[in-house]
């Protein structure tokens, strides 16, 4: 059975938007989000539209109408001071809610951009940041707010810009601890091997995985805001000749026994304004977590280590069957991988691995899990996973030692030079993007192209790799195909900027039998027709002797057998390799029937047999 009729794509594209249920219209159907939304939305008509709403000037005081009944001059009457109460609540709103939206405005950029790059990047910009947020964590808020209002003098705006600082760690923290937890997902390691920079990465991957978030924490924030703008104003701390619902408040306070309705509308205003937040924020979440959240596997961290130790080993090199007079493309001599420990030791994972991939190639790299396969993969791309990095050895690819490298350097060859495909196809495409927008972006960065052309080369890559119907999967989000039709994008991504090498770690492993079949065709038939080299890593002998023109047999970090697959089939010389084969179960022969030992006593019953 076809991977398209177990997993049938959408008809048509409004179809494909209503299995993704826009949240817009979620958040309408949903009676606390739409209530929100409609009174968030007056409130900010009122404010913008003030001065339609009213003639009145909310800061002229008529000394001969003070305290005034309601009337149709003034419809919710005067104040204290003879200033129209109308005109304050609809200016009051204006300036009340701007302030509070450059305080929290302020403190979302300060926390959201460090906590990216710390969450991102770690090292000495995290332990500064952190140590900075503790810092003003630890600051008496109103004792700073006092100390600038001495210093600067009483503004409303300095005063929340102040205040946006102060608020600053709510976000840092947040974002923060978001990024950490997704910057080794394995869509992230893609988008690095796809040659895709750091600042792409920041801000279409990991920012679209934490946006929800800091939108949640930005309404909850605000209403913050607005409680706090209007308690300062209230106390006296802010700008008196600005109208705000503080300022109201300070009002209606010390005329509180003679008109205490002049309490009312202000602490109307500040509630409503704050409840609609709070209630916006909590649907938005309930509607983000209804929609279902894509749960991904993490993949281990990066980072550095030390003083190589290698083994020596000897190795069965088989000799070659004909000429063959191919220029070698990659050259791994002597590579040592090693990592950190705590008590500052290296504990070395690959002890010293040499092999050899011919232009136009395939090479297979095999062995049993935890030999070292897939560290030696990951040093050819320098994507090591945290406390990992190459402490010894070369890695000449064309003449260039990539171990030498920069990360700058290296970035240019991932993608565009060598690229990869991973066992899990569906843990390395980004959930939060569309198919098309993936296999888009990689060959704008490394080709140079437009998008149109970038999508035009996308959707013939899609046909190429033997996906039906290319212009529904491009439109499709990555839960919407198969583990099968996943893989066919992730090799068509691999091929889509033609690179020299394609690095194949366990491309079927993840896959049903069927569908392995079908990959491995695939893989050959694009090998031959690109005429690519490809570096399989696998534990399976069935996919070397499917693809694979030379071998290198891997045990415990180290190369023990090479040499051409026929070879190597036909006659295996280390120990290794041979029982490698003998564990084999097709061809052996059949077990026969359970006997029991001659001495065993079954007892049943109480009665001994």
């Amino acid at each position: 059975m076809s991977e398209s009729a177990t997993n049938p794509m959408p008809d048509t594209a409004t179809d494909e938007r209503a299995a993704r249920s826009h949240l817009a219209r979620r958040m309408l159907r949903n009676g606390a989000g739409l209530f929100a939304i409609v009174v968030l939305g007056l409130i900010v008509l009122a404010a913008i539209l003030a001065p339609l709403l009213t003639q009145q000037d909310p800061n002229f005081s008529n000394i001969q109408n003070l305290g005034a009944a309601p009337s149709s001059d003034h419809p919710l009457g005067t104040d204290g001071a003879g200033r129209d109460i109308l005109a304050r609540l609809l200016y009051g709103t204006r300036y009340s809610l701007a302030a509070a939206l450059l305080g929290t405005a302020i403190a979302a950029l300060i926390g959201v951009v460090g906590g990216l790059i710390a969450g991102y990047y770690g090292k000495w910009f995290e332990s500064v940041s952190s140590w900075l947020v503790s810092a003003i964590m630890a600051l008496p808020g109103i004792v700073v707010l006092l100390a600038a209002r001495a210093v600067l003098g009483p503004s409303l705006w300095l005063a929340m810009a102040v205040f946006g600082v102060l608020l600053s760690p709510a976000f840092y923290r947040l974002v923060y601890t978001a990024v950490v937890n997704v910057r080794g997902e394995l869509f992230v390691d893609a988008a690095r091997v796809s040659g895709v920079g750091d600042p792409s990465i920041i801000g279409r991957h990991i920012l679209s995985v934490v946006r929800a978030p800091i939108i949640i924490q930005f309404a909850f924030v605000m209403g913050i805001a607005i409680a706090i703008q209007a308690g300062l104003d209230f106390l006296g701390l802010g700008d008196s000749s600005v109208p705000t619902w503080g300022n109201m408040l300070n009002d209606a306070f010390a005329r509180m026994y003679k008109n205490p309705v002049l309490l009312v509308w202000p602490s109307v205003a500040i509630a409503l304004t704050s409840v609609a937040l709070a209630l916006f924020a909590n649907a938005l979440r309930d509607e983000l977590e209804r929609s279902g959240k894509v749960k991904r596997r993490r993949a281990p961290r990066r980072g550095a280590a030390a003083a190589p130790v290698v083994v020596p080993a000897t190795v069965v090199v088989h000799p070659e069957t004909g000429t063959d007079a191919r220029d070698k493309l990659l050259v791994v001599d002597s590579l040592v991988v090693g990592y950190d420990q705590a008590d500052g030791r290296v504990k070395q994972v690959v002890n010293g691995v040499s092999l050899a991939v011919a232009k136009g190639e395939v090479h297979g790299l095999i062995g049993e899990s935890g030999s070292g396969k897939t560290q030696t993969a990951w040093s050819i791309l320098r994507l090591l996973p945290d406390g990992g990095r190459i402490v010894g050895g070369s890695v000449v690819f064309e003449g260039t030692d990539l171990a030498s490298l920069s990360e700058v350097e290296m970035r240019k060859i991932r993608g565009r030079r060598i690229s990869y495909i991973p066992q899990e196809p569906m843990s390395n495409l980004d959930p939060s993007f569309t198919i098309g927008s993936q296999l888009v972006e990689p060959m704008r960065l490394a080709l140079g192209i437009s998008k149109a052309e970038a999508k035009k080369r996308a959707l013939d890559l899609l046909a190429r790799v033997g996906i039906p119907n290319p212009e529904r999967t491009y439109a499709a989000y990555p839960h919407e195909v198969s583990g099968g039709m996943a893989q066919r994008v992730l090799i068509a991504g691999a091929v889509s900027c033609e690179p020299d090498l394609v690095i194949a770690d366990e491309p079927t492993t993840a896959l049903d039998v069927t569908v392995q079949a079908d990959i491995l065709d695939l893989l050959r038939g694009l090998q031959k027709e690109l005429g690519v080299s490809i570096l399989i890593v696998t534990h399976n002998f069935g996919v070397v002797a499917d693809l694979c023109d030379r071998v290198s047999v891997m045990r415990d970090g180290l190369i023990v057998e090479t040499g051409p697959a026929r070879s190597i089939f036909a006659d295996p010389q280390h120990p290794y390799t041979k029982s490698l084969f003998d564990a084999i179960l097709e061809d052996g022969a059949a077990r026969g029937a359970l006997e029991l030992a001659a001495d065993r006593h079954v007892t049943t019953g109480g009665a001994t047999s």
